[in-house]
């Protein structure tokens, strides 16, 4: 099995914290009689990239006591060495000349998040040759890490508005140039990390193309001139090489709108979910109307067994699998009190000298993986809970519905009845959002509906902005149904057949399941067991679709198997850019079509979980062994690129 990304990016973090040992890296540090005890010291950027993915924990087995912000006041250790991990900026660069001068640290090691220019290296070495202290610095090292890493196989740059400023028509070409640099020099970082230089395909006529001519300069002059290029550049045939795929946003509007049953998808749409950091918002059950929400940050560790299990998948699964991992917990608590004649974990009395030491030794060594399996799904219950709840009091089963059923004709009466009802808790972004939907997949959609659709926003919803709509309508003209909207009007945001019910009867006794659902999950926090999950989730999953694929799965599928694709999709790719940096001679050839067993899909102006989910659901269903790696310039929620389309509607 191939290692991920984010496996990649912690073994070069792991080795850069033990001093860039070549034997280091993904081990969990060196054994305790050699751990080298040092400070490490992070800007802004580099603290985002580590922290995704190592914990204080992770940093302490790694040698690191304390960390600090470069712009902090720090207290003197001159006898500690010291691990710098910044971006390449000249004022990071004179706050070590600063550190230096009052003599902070024993030695120096430096690593750049990202390659340092050449102008800025000779400056630093002038500065610290002026100083006469270069036999303090052991080190200086660029890591190539400039990406944050918050899945398996999910990374951003953390560049937002890309979306925005890429398509505001005032956007300079100065600005543009300076985009199109951070976001090649971002992706470098990724495919050094990964150590496979990929071919490189992109759309045409957009950013994708700029990027696409930039990073492969980037890449062969990285080949030409590093010395760490040979393990890049050497044993391995053009069959084996990854591709790497560059598009636009534009590609697909819709699925940055849509709603989603899918676990991680939801949660980063109803709460907020960054960084592998949840912020969950909510109302305490039984407040007063005017009751403050309250707010709790829960943390995605990349060892949560959970998460790592269940987020790809529909809620109900999620629901039943938490009924089953909270019994399985039991069972295990259960066994484990019996085999040591412990009735309780907590009546361990380590002072007890009539109980079987082996036993107690047993319990003892069990403890710390049952209590941390017991935190975790107390975490994922309390989520759970807030989510159905969510759930219930938007309603937001019928959007999903809705945008599931856009081609049946009931729908646009669907929608309007849904307008027009009136609620407790306003829903009217999720109402755009759905509309928007509507506007970008439905073929031939009335002017005259649309026209009503936007009456009853101003009428009744007089907070929505609807600069957002202006520019999607303007967008879908602009189109005028070229390729790419075909392809998205077809393979819709998981466009499902529903079956059995009528939409009055499902809707129905949709409310009914997930208020069920509701009850049965509330109060699941601080150590309650549930009970009886599993039989109500499962209804629930009548209403879970047969899922279809999303725009750029297609493009992915076209480019990655060729053989097994439609002719439509077949002809769309072949238009696409090819370019090969280890080629001699001219940068790029004509395109042909030939498989790939792994892909890097990067889309510039915005990605989500959405598409996330479904580029993974796709590489894993036929045990094939291919893996996608998906990236963008930023992760957004819906709500996050429902604010980048007002600006651009103005």
């Amino acid at each position: 099995m191939s290692i991920s990304l984010r496996d990649k990016q912690i073994s070069t973090l792991e080795k850069m914290l033990n001093l860039n040992k070549s034997d280091e890296g993904h081990t969990g540090g060196l054994k305790n009689e050699e751990i080298i005890w040092k400070v490490l010291i992070l800007d802004q950027k580099s603290r985002l990239i580590l922290s995704s993915v190592l914990r204080v924990n992770d940093l302490l087995k790694n040698g690191i006591t304390i960390h600090s912000l470069i712009d902090s006041k720090r207290s003197p250790l001159p006898d500690v060495p010291v691990v710098y991990f910044i971006e390449p900026t000249i004022n990071n660069i004179l706050h070590i000349i600063e550190d230096l001068k009052n003599d902070l640290y024993e030695n120096f090691y430096i690593n750049f998040t990202s390659s340092i220019n050449r102008e800025l290296l000779e400056e630093f070495a002038k500065k610290v040759s002026i100083l006469g202290k270069s036999s303090k610095i052991k080190q200086v090292y660029d890591q190539y890490l400039n990406f944050i890493v918050t899945e398996p196989n999910l990374f951003s740059l953390n560049q937002p508005q890309i979306f925005t400023k890429f398509n505001k028509p005032n956007t300079n070409e100065d600005i543009i140039n300076q985009l199109v640099d951070d976001i090649s020099n971002g992706l470098l970082s990724s495919i050094i990390t990964l150590d496979q230089i990929p071919i490189i395909r992109s759309s045409r006529g957009g950013p994708a193309e700029f990027v696409s001519i930039q990073l492969d300069l980037k890449l062969r002059d990285y080949l030409n001139n590093s010395r760490s290029s040979a393990s890049l550049s050497l044993g391995i045939s053009n069959q084996q090489r990854p591709v790497l795929v560059l598009l636009d946003r534009n590609i697909d509007l819709a699925s940055m709108f849509s709603h989603s049953w899918i676990y991680q998808c939801m949660i980063s749409d109803v709460f907020k979910l960054e960084r592998n950091t949840i912020k969950l918002t909510k109302i305490p059950k039984d407040a007063g109307p005017n009751a403050q929400p309250t707010v709790k940050n829960y943390d995605i560790d990349p060892k949560d067994f959970f998460w790592n299990k269940y987020s790809q998948l529909p809620f109900p699964d999620v629901v039943e699998n938490a009924d089953i991992e909270l019994n399985q917990y039991k069972k295990d608590t259960m066994n484990l009190t019996n085999q040591t004649g412990i009735t309780s974990l907590n009546d361990i009395n380590f002072n007890d000298t009539d109980s079987d030491t082996a036993n107690i030794q047993k319990a003892v060594d069990a403890l710390p993986e049952l209590t941390l399996r017991k935190s975790t799904l107390d975490m994922h219950m309390d989520i759970l809970a807030s989510l159905i709840n969510e759930l219930q009091s938007k309603n937001l089963d019928k959007f999903f519905e809705i945008e599931q059923n856009l081609n049946d004709q009931k729908i646009l009466q669907q929608f309007l009845n849904l307008l027009n009802e009136t609620e407790a808790i306003d829903t009217s972004s999720d109402k755009l959002r759905t509309f928007l939907m509507l506007i970008l997949l439905v073929n031939n959609l009335p002017s005259d509906y649309v026209s009503k659709v936007r009456a009853i926003f101003k009428e009744k919803y007089t907070t929505v902005d609807l600069r957002a709509l202006d520019y999607v309508l303007k967008y879908k003209e602009l189109t005028k149904l070229t390729n790419i909207s075909n392809l998205g009007a077809t393979s819709n945001s998981q466009n499902y057949d529903f079956a059995g019910e009528s939409d009055a009867a499902a809707s129905s006794n949709s409310s009914a399941l997930l208020s069920g659902l509701s009850s049965k999950l509330y109060g699941l926090t601080e150590g309650k067991i549930s009970e009886g999950l599993s039989s109500i989730a499962s209804k629930v999953k009548n209403f879970i679709p047969e899922k279809k694929q999303l725009p750029i799965t297609n493009v992915i599928e076209a480019i990655m198997d060729p053989t097994n694709v439609s002719n439509e999709s077949i002809q769309l790719t072949d238009d696409y850019l090819y370019f090969d940096p280890k080629s001699r001679g001219g940068h790029s050839k004509p395109p042909r079509r030939q498989t790939y067993q792994e892909a890097q899909v990067f889309v510039i102006g915005g990605g989500n979980y959405v598409e996330y989910q479904d580029l993974q659901e796709w590489s894993n269903a036929s045990n094939s062994g291919r893996k996608v790696i998906y990236g963008s310039t930023d992760i957004l929620s819906p709500q996050d690129f429902l604010q980048e389309c007002n600006e651009l509607g103005q």
